[in-house]
């Protein structure tokens, strides 16, 4: 018998997720998401940077947080498509017996979580909730069947708030996950800003093609998602100048995406 109820993957819409990991040299993507993404390129040839130095931003941040503050819980919001050096693979890879879960509701990335799991060390866990990220209530009822509230978790939303309809909405979920984790949690966030007029057309033309529409924010509007925490040094920054070290691959000059790591007093 069919499975009835299977998911669908629409391959005529383009998908941020799968335009994304294209960017980033991946290759899970479809036609559609390739014709998408270097249409996008050719409006702003700085995003294949963005794509690349994002998944830099979180290496470091995760690094960051499993090593030296000793941080064992991730719930990171929005994940997208798994390409390389994914949040559980960077935190177990300090620390196994770290939990991690993954939200987000693409089908495909949902499809490629199952292999996914498999890698998870022997002493920790990873597993993937399948809920939008608007939902923030019903991702914190979710997330606490795996990790323990009562210590600390960073929740991570990585180039994903544009998704949100508006600004109102993008602060508040962030500010109900936030609400629900202890004190000594973290937030990691960053997003694309208005900066490049480049990036804030291709987020236009990417809204035109049927795509779910991404909202360029102002460094300000970015920033005050950071009210009421403690910025880790060096606060809020580009994401290529967030603890830059010798790792780090590709260009490291300013890019309109701005983020930071911050920790709930």
């Amino acid at each position: 018998m069919p499975e009835t109820n299977a998911p669908l993957i629409r391959t005529d819409i383009p998908h941020s997720a799968r335009i994304w990991n294209y960017w980033m040299g991946g290759k899970d993507y479809y036609e559609i998401d390739r014709v998408a993404g270097d249409a996008g390129i050719e409006v702003d040839p700085d995003i294949t940077t963005m794509a690349v130095q994002s998944r830099q931003f979180l290496i470091r941040a995760v690094s960051y947080l499993a090593g030296e503050v000793g941080i064992r819980q991730f719930l990171d919001i929005g994940t997208g498509l798994p390409t390389m050096q994914n949040t559980h693979e960077v935190a177990q890879g300090i620390a196994p017996e770290t939990k991690v879960v993954y939200v987000d509701n693409d089908p495909l990335v949902l499809t490629h979580a199952r292999a996914l799991l498999t890698s998870t060390t022997p002493e920790g866990v990873t597993t993937y909730v399948d809920c939008d990220f608007h939902d923030a209530d019903q991702i914190v009822a979710d997330a606490r069947n795996v990790l323990n509230f009562n210590e600390p978790v960073a929740v991570m939303f990585m180039g994903v708030l544009g998704h949100a309809k508006t600004y109102d909405e993008l602060r508040r979920i962030v500010d109900t996950v936030l609400a629900a984790v202890p004190s000594g949690s973290y937030l990691v966030m960053w997003d694309g800003t208005i900066d490049n007029p480049n990036y804030v057309a291709l987020c236009k033309n990417y809204a035109e093609t049927g795509g779910v529409p991404y909202t360029a924010r102002t460094q300000d509007e970015i920033r005050a998602v950071f009210d009421d925490l403690e910025f880790v040094e060096p606060g809020f920054s580009s994401i290529t100048e967030w603890r830059p070290d010798a790792t780090q691959v590709g260009e490291v000059r300013p890019i309109s995406a701005y983020g930071g790591v911050a920790r709930k007093p």
